[in-house]
């Protein structure tokens, strides 16, 4: 008989001392597995949603004289007059060394217009991007053609628009096509053209105002970005609105912390009931520790019987809390709606490290109560027989 059958045999034997010993380690790493799957998918989901929050990137023209403030961001140095962006400038943003995170890019024409002979504000932009740029937008009716016209709330309601209604706008016939719902931003003040018509109806041919650019993605260099497109269009502008990126960063911070604390905390309380645990299964074996030792095992020995056991019970903890772990965090996030759940993807690295902080845990909290087996005088150890 060796080793290995000596502590399976033990473990068989006393299996509610082993059943419990599994149990505080298999809570421990499930719960382990559990935070970091969740903690994960939600980033993923936080980084996913973000992504499709709008600009992040904001271009505008040199100039240190008016100031404009667009969607309560305040730009600085930006009026109608000064010397606007040219269109053709903007094809360098796509040879910028990170021109593959940039998710879209919206250029966008401002100035005043008269409506029916009532003062207006007119933004000209891309409309093929801006479901990517003002996610936020819910459009009654539809998306305007070269001759029509998206009214925000506000700008619809003291102009008097309604959809569908024949308007003229610096003496060009233009239909409403679509009014924007209220979103509480700048654009309910607006009326939006397609970019092309509102050069034409401004005078301002290939002329740009504002550049938005969406490059909110997961580990995405803004920053780094900012300074590429700066360097590319150097009299423009560049900054990135530090309010979306530095909130980005701090709803993920909390995630991690949140995770590391609540880990370690578990972990702790995992090995302190492997330790104690243990220590009493030690002590209610010291007249076996005390044959063990008579008829010739060594200290060596009797510490290799107790990590065996300690090892093959973290080994099957690993694998339940694994899949304890990662199965409730499936069941969990499948609660919430179907269209909301964020998709929970396996992941081979956290499998490994659930099994690895199992053996690690079990055989670390183990380590005392096998060297005070080891250190059992046999004589009295034999003496309690």
């Amino acid at each position: 008989m060796n080793l290995s059958d000596i502590a399976f045999r033990n473990l068989l034997r006393r299996k509610s001392k082993a059943a419990f010993i599994l149990a505080g380690l298999v809570v421990g790493v499930a719960t382990v597995v559990a935070v970091i799957s969740f903690t994960r998918t939600m980033t993923h989901d936080i980084n996913t949603k973000l992504e499709k929050f709008g600009a992040n990137i904001l271009i505008v023209p040199r100039t240190d004289n008016l100031t404009l403030s667009y969607g309560g961001i305040s730009l600085g140095g930006i009026s109608f007059d000064v010397q606007p962006l040219r269109q053709s400038e903007l094809q360098k943003i796509s040879t910028i060394k990170n021109a593959a995170n940039v998710a879209a890019i919206g250029p966008m024409v401002l100035g005043m217009v008269t409506i029916e002979a009532k003062p207006a504000a007119m933004a000209g932009i891309d409309f093929s991007v801006s479901h990517i740029l003002k996610p936020w937008w819910r459009i009654e009716g539809q998306v305007p053609g070269a001759d029509g016209l998206l009214a925000g709330s506000e700008a619809a309601r003291i102009l008097g628009l309604t959809l569908g209604q024949e308007v003229t706008v610096n003496g060009r016939p233009m239909q409403v096509a679509g009014l924007l719902a209220p979103s509480g931003s700048q654009d309910d003040q607006l009326i939006f053209a397609s970019l092309t018509t509102a050069q034409e109806v401004l005078n301002k041919s290939g002329q740009i105002s504002i550049v938005e650019v969406a490059a909110l993605c997961h580990n995405c260099p803004v920053d780094d970005m900012v300074v590429q497109i700066a360097e590319k269009l150097p009299s423009a502008k560049v900054m990135a609105i530090q309010q979306v990126v530095k909130g980005r960063m701090e709803t993920l911070a909390h995630f991690q912390r949140f995770s590391i604390g609540l880990s370690i905390v578990v972990v702790l309380i995992g090995g302190i009931v492997v330790l104690v645990t243990l220590m009493g299964s030690v002590k209610e074996r010291t007249e076996e520790i005390g044959v063990f030792r008579a008829v010739g095992f060594r200290r060596s020995h009797v510490m290799r019987i107790i990590f065996l056991e300690a090892g093959a019970i973290s080994l099957l903890a690993g694998l339940l809390g694994y899949a304890l772990g990662a199965g409730g965090i499936w069941a969990g996030l499948h609660l919430f709606d179907a269209e909301a759940t964020p998709s929970l993807h396996p992941d081979p690295l956290l499998f490994i490290g659930a099994i690895v902080l199992a053996m690690v845990v079990g055989l670390v909290a183990s380590a005392y109560p096998a060297a005070m087996a080891a250190r059992l005088d046999p004589n009295q150890a034999l003496k309690t027989l």
